[in-house]
């Protein structure tokens, strides 16, 4: 049973495709890759709900992440993009949650939820 573990691994290893397919720099990106789809699905949602301290800290681990993705040999494009694509839909985030919470966002969603509100009230 080993012989034939050994046998597939050689042949794996001996494709270059393969070999890429089956290692780390693969699937660590590939599994990672959850965090930005999340984000960019999430800049749909109302901003109310954003966490302040979460995308910012979001926004540091992406942004060490694609350094670091450049500095293994041999370098990990995908993990960079991974890491380009949340720090850029993080960054838009944290954008909106500024705007939100503290650049008069929230008093304007208020009051044209409040003027919606009072002009459907007078067509009643």
């Amino acid at each position: 049973m080993a012989a034939a573990i050994k046998a597939i691994n050689a042949k794996i290893r001996s494709n270059k495709v393969l070999d890429y397919f089956f290692s780390t720099h693969f699937w660590g990106p590939a599994s990672n890759f959850g965090i930005p789809i999340a984000a960019v699905m999430d800049i749909q949602k109302d901003p109310e709900i954003i966490s302040g301290p979460m995308t910012a800290s979001l926004v540091v681990y992406s942004a060490t992440f694609m350094r670091y993705s450049l500095a293994v040999t041999p370098k990990n494009y995908l993990l960079f993009a991974c890491h380009a694509i949340n720090f850029t839909s993080q960054s838009i985030q944290g954008y909106r949650y500024l705007n939100y919470w503290n650049w008069g966002g929230r008093e304007k969603a208020l009051a044209e939820k409040g003027v919606s509100e009072g002009a459907v009230a007078n067509a009643q």
